[in-house]
């Protein structure tokens, strides 16, 4: 473990400063209480407990990929292991939440979206969209065409 450090000051004897850096291995690291310390006050608390973590070897990579792969990789899974997958932590909830996904879901199982169907997903949210039985969606889209209709009959 390396932490670097800078003395920043406008005062004239501090110009002379250079950077310091503290080496660590994981095991000193983990019994330095000073170190935590400081690392706590500068950093905050989640900072240290990252370091922790690391330092003990716990890291979750699937929690660091960027959320477009993440969207990806879970558009693959199933039902039942999306709904799970949402329960592991905060981000992937978000990712298997949004819009992005089941809009992905959406256009890889079914043969062909309308634009009109595209734009009552926008509306409604593509989870809601991909969960709504066909019958419904016939009904909204009808509602939603006819509603258009008494738009612009009211504009002309």
């Amino acid at each position: 473990v390396i932490f670097r450090w800078w003395k920043i000051s406008l005062r004239n004897e501090s110009r002379e400063s250079r950077p310091g850096a503290t080496y660590s291995s994981h095991e000193d690291f983990l019994h330095n209480s000073s170190l935590q310390i400081q690392i706590a006050i500068v950093f905050g608390a989640n900072t240290l407990e990252h370091v922790f973590n690391l330092c003990q070897g716990k890291y979750d990579l699937l929690e660091r990929l960027p959320v477009t792969l993440l969207v990806y990789i879970i558009s693959f899974l199933d039902l039942e292991d999306i709904a799970r997958l949402s329960q592991v932590s905060r981000k992937l909830k978000m990712v298997c939440n949004s819009n992005a996904l089941w809009e992905k879901i959406v256009k890889n199982l079914w043969d062909t979206i309308t634009p009109e169907m595209a734009e009552l997903a926008q509306e409604i949210g593509w989870k809601q969209f991909f969960f709504t039985n066909k019958l419904q969606l016939q009904v909204q889209l009808r509602r939603r065409r006819q509603k258009q209709g008494a738009q612009n009959t009211n504009l002309t």
